[in-house]
């Protein structure tokens, strides 16, 4: 233990140490006291650079035809009780009150789908047709989230997987049914596919399904505790039905996964005979959602309740499907359902661009730190680390956006040719946008101090309610291996008939390979020829080096699943090179919409920062030899010039991303008066 003196010396040695540092500043220690001036708030729009683009213009390119959609839907939340608004610093929020327990909060969600549906948000819910139903659809289920992510995800479950399974893997006898009662909720849907022991082998799942020819009826049992069917949206309070995967067994011979329509409760709330239902319970965020898990003691449901667009069964139990190979019977049932995935990426661009309109407009108005004696403190932003922590983050932020938008077209234009690809970029985006949002988030967090740290200002508890993305819907690093499959299938497929490599982006493979200058500048850096070629180049090489590893297993006769499993890290790196080469494409896309001009230039910043960044951070440039050492630094420098180029844009950039000021927090506002005593 310390002796006193000791303490005492310290104490006597710090103080020497201060007095030494003002005398040498030449400031008493006194005038520090009252010469400092309070700080007050600055709106940066007093202070910030006016736009020299159209911002309108450039949230079209973001929302396109779906503005009016989200707008609607944005007013819709801000004009209720039930959003909890609330007065800070002299403007109204709204926001989930998250001091309430799970129990409340689930409460609240269904009484704001109660609220929406009233308002007629829902009404046409399957009747809308062709891209811009679909389109609608998604528009409407983005915004809910940016308001609670529970709000979104129980509106997805009951809409887009209980809805979507009777919707595409039904037919006529399902819509007819179904279709109405799940509009106005009078049936509320759930989708009963993961289990305790299997969550991405979907194949794996252990819940059996026999079929009785006596009585025309299907039999679901859980034959195991790992068979219960675990993190169940909708199952432990709310919902009546549910869509349930299962081994179909007829005759004894088992067909592989199929859905059943199965009711689970009564109209007045009871648990349905033969059905077990607990809770999942409290989790690190989503509490507004009533995960649950089911048991089924052979639940006898009707013959009719087998959703049968691949596959039925007849009367007396005969298996009837017109694809016999069970492998494309498998993608074909479960190809539909891939709607989950976009969603998910198109929710994860607007939490990041939540995050982003926080930070980036607290840190134009916060200061910190003078550069000189007796001059102003310095606003965050203007300081170039700071600059280079949420700059890059903002321009990937669109060029992900627009990745987004490009998978919700492929999806609504889909075709039974066009399956396969929108597999691929689905699970593609899926992964990487999800990624790019929690990465956000977190240095949001970070980058708002202590202030990110208050629920109220959402950044910081927005990482705990979308931490979930990276996982259902498939994980993303198993996402970034199916990728690879997909690619090497495709390559040895056109090598085996000797023909150019067709479809998903790959036709760059077909040409020589580019070639890197030895130097680089930073116009080079800028030129989409570069950009373009090195991301090309990546891809090409992986695929061929994945290719190679792949057929050296193969040669030692090792078995297909083992080779995958050992070759991980190529394919991980592979299926990045992928996504990342897609994303630069639909960027190039977006700008070649625009004349020159004004947007055009700063939509071409966006999209060098974008790939400048990623070079900068993706080892795989310098592990697999596409950068030197030397050009790495110049690339470095780069991002920092590219930062104090984009610095001006900044409040355009956010004002642009189109969330409403009620959607922020009030550190992206007058955060003094939010916290001053008068609001206590």
């Amino acid at each position: 233990m310390e002796s006193s003196s000791s303490t005492m010396d310290r104490v006597n040695f710090r103080t020497q140490i201060l007095t030494r540092h003002l005398q040498n500043h030449h400031i008493p220690p006194t005038d520090l006291i009252h010469t400092a001036p309070c700080v007050n708030y600055s709106p940066p729009e007093l202070s910030e650079p006016l736009a020299n683009f159209d911002t309108k213009s450039l949230r079209k390119l973001l929302d396109g035809k779906s503005i009016d959609v989200i707008d609607h839907m944005f007013n819709l939340m801000i004009q209720s009780n039930l959003f909890c608004p609330r007065e800070r610093g002299g403007k109204v929020f709204v926001s989930p009150d998250f001091n309430q327990s799970m129990e409340q909060q689930r409460e609240m969600t269904m009484k704001r789908i109660d609220y929406l549906r009233e308002q007629g948000a829902f009404d046409g819910w399957f009747s809308r047709k062709g891209d811009d139903g679909e389109l609608w659809r998604f528009a409407l289920a983005e915004t809910v989230s940016v308001f609670d992510h529970s709000l979104g995800i129980k509106l997805g479950v009951h809409f887009f997987l209980w809805g979507g399974a009777i919707r595409f893997m039904g037919t006529k006898r399902h819509h007819d049914k179904w279709f109405k009662p799940t509009e106005t909720f009078e049936v509320k849907g759930c989708f009963a596919m993961t289990e305790l022991g299997h969550g991405s082998n979907v194949r794996g799942i252990e819940t059996v399904t026999r079929y009785d020819a006596r009585t025309e009826e299907f039999i679901i049992s859980t034959p195991c505790e790992s068979a219960q069917k675990y993190w169940i949206g909708g199952a432990a309070n709310h919902a009546t039905h549910t869509v349930v995967f299962s081994q179909l067994e007829i005759n004894g011979v088992n067909e592989g996964v199929h859905a059943f329509i199965a009711q689970i409760r009564d109209a007045d709330g009871n648990i349905c005979p033969n059905v077990r239902i607990a809770d999942c319970g409290h989790k690190i965020g989503l509490n507004g959602v009533d995960n649950g898990r089911i048991w089924f003691d052979n639940l006898r449901i009707p013959r009719e309740n087998l959703l049968n667009s691949v596959a039925d069964v007849s009367p007396d139990g005969q298996y009837l499907t017109a694809i016999k190979d069970p492998d494309q019977r498998f993608a074909a049932f479960l190809a539909p359902l891939t709607s989950g995935r976009v969603t998910i990426a198109a929710s994860s661009m607007n939490t990041a661009k939540v995050g982003l309109a926080i930070a980036i407009r607290y840190s134009l108005s916060r200061r910190a730190f003078s550069i000189r004696p007796n001059e102003p403190e310095v606003l965050l932003l203007d300081y170039p680390s700071h600059q280079r922590r949420l700059l890059p983050l903002l321009a990937k932020t669109y060029a992900l956006s627009f990745a987004s938008n490009y998978l919700k077209m492929i999806y609504v234009k889909r075709t039974p040719a066009s399956i396969k690809t929108v597999h691929v970029v689905s699970s593609a985006l899926k992964a990487v946008l999800t990624w790019h949002n929690m990465r956000t988030l977190q240095e949001c967090r970070e980058a708002c101090g202590g202030q990110g740290l208050k629920t109220e200002n959402h950044v910081g508890h927005l990482k705990s309610e979308y931490d979930v993305q990276l996982t259902f819907e498939g994980d993303n690093n198993v996402l970034m291996q199916q990728i690879s499959k997909a690619l090497l299938a495709e390559f040895l497929a056109a090598k085996k008939r000797n023909k150019p490599v067709r479809g998903l982006g790959l036709e760059h493979l077909n040409k020589p390979a580019p070639i890197i200058p030895s130097q680089l500048t930073s116009s080079t850096l800028r030129t989409t020829q570069f950009q373009t070629d090195i991301f090309c180049l990546r891809e090409r090489d992986l695929l061929h080096r994945f290719v190679k590893e792949v057929s050296e297993h193969q040669a030692l006769g090792e078995s297909k699943e083992h080779i995958f499993t050992v070759t991980y890290q190529l394919a991980e790196d592979l299926g990045r090179a992928f996504s990342d080469r897609l994303i630069l494409q639909t960027f190039l896309d977006v700008e070649a919409t625009v004349p020159a001009g004004s947007l055009k230039d700063v939509l071409g910043l966006m999209r060098s920062m974008y790939t400048t960044i990623l070079i900068e951070e993706d080892a795989s440039f310098l592990r697999y030899g596409y950068l030197s050492t030397d050009n790495a630094a110049v690339v470095r420098k780069e991002v920092m010039k590219l930062c104090s180029e984009l610095r001006p844009y900044a409040l355009s950039l956010v004002s642009s991303l189109g969330i409403p000021d009620a959607f922020l927090a009030p550190i992206a506002f007058n955060w003094v008066d939010a916290n001053s005593w008068s609001s206590v």
